[in-house]
């Protein structure tokens, strides 16, 4: 009698750090969806009554990176989440900072990429003005930016840098770098593959209004199922044919698009009286 129960503690206690392991796991990503939550939060009190539709004016610099690193924490957690928890996995024995560390470099490329968006619209308002004006230029090239990023996603550029976003195993292995600067690197390094992936979605979140929050659950929205979804042709064939509709209603009948801020209009009238932004 004693020996079986021998086994079935030896048995027991083997299996013991696999489940702590998987607790730990489970916790990560219970803690990003939770960030992510609170960016959510913090994002909609931050823009309420700030979204001027298309081209939405960026504010000071020091101000939009904050709120851009904030969206992007809100947007990207929940779809990245499982690669924060795989590199977790890889990492189980070295120091438990190394997966926050990892998403801190994530989010930095990210901000990477908030920063030359911002100094792109700034330079060229100071080229030529208010040329994104609705009245003016704005309203077709907010259309022609939804038509590039539907172009966009059947490329080969963008199907490999969703197949890197999509089993990142490889890409982790491929460029492995131990230690805590390490995590940082492949945090940074997976972000870039995702800039790759999704900067034609987010352009046209500009083109859409930047400070719409409904507009910013749609781009979210896209980017979990293009990363998570089983059929991942579907995915980006749905989403190209979504944002191809919405740039060929934004010029031809932009009233027609739900949720969308159209300058000169009554809603936006409305908007102009609230507190205007930060500068």
């Amino acid at each position: 009698m004693s020996a079986p129960a021998q086994k079935t503690t030896t048995g027991s206690d083997g299996l013991a750090p696999a489940f702590a392991a998987v607790r730990v796991r489970l916790g990560l990503v219970a803690a990003l969806l939770a960030l992510a939550g609170l960016g959510w939060w913090w994002t909609a009190r931050q823009m309420g009554g700030m979204d001027q539709g298309p081209w939405t004016s960026l504010g000071a610099l020091g101000w939009f990176l904050g709120i851009w690193v904030v969206m992007m924490a809100a947007m990207m957690f929940p779809s990245v989440a499982p690669t924060v928890a795989l590199y977790s996995r890889m990492t189980r024995h070295r120091s438990p900072l190394s997966p926050l560390l990892f998403a801190a470099g994530y989010l930095l490329t990210w901000a990477v990429a908030g920063l030359a968006a911002f100094t792109l619209a700034a330079v060229l308002h100071r080229i030529s003005g208010d040329v994104l004006a609705w009245d003016r230029a704005g309203r077709w090239v907010a259309g022609a930016t939804l038509v590039v990023a539907a172009v966009y996603e059947l490329t080969p550029l963008k199907d490999v840098c969703l197949g890197k976003c999509r089993s990142p195993l490889s890409s982790l292995l491929g460029s492995w770098r131990d230690g805590r600067w390490g995590a940082l690197q492949m945090g940074a390094k997976n972000g870039a593959w995702c800039v790759g992936c999704c900067w034609a979605l987010m352009a046209s979140l500009f083109a859409l209004g930047v400070m719409s929050l409904t507009w910013m659950a749609v781009v979210a929205g896209l980017i979990a199922l293009e990363k998570t979804l089983p059929w991942r042709r579907v995915a980006t064939y749905a989403t190209a044919a979504l944002l191809l509709a919405l740039g060929a209603l934004l010029l031809a009948a932009p009233d027609a698009i739900p949720a969308l801020t159209v300058p000169g209009t009554d809603q936006m009238t409305e908007m102009n009286e609230m507190e205007p932004m930060p500068s």
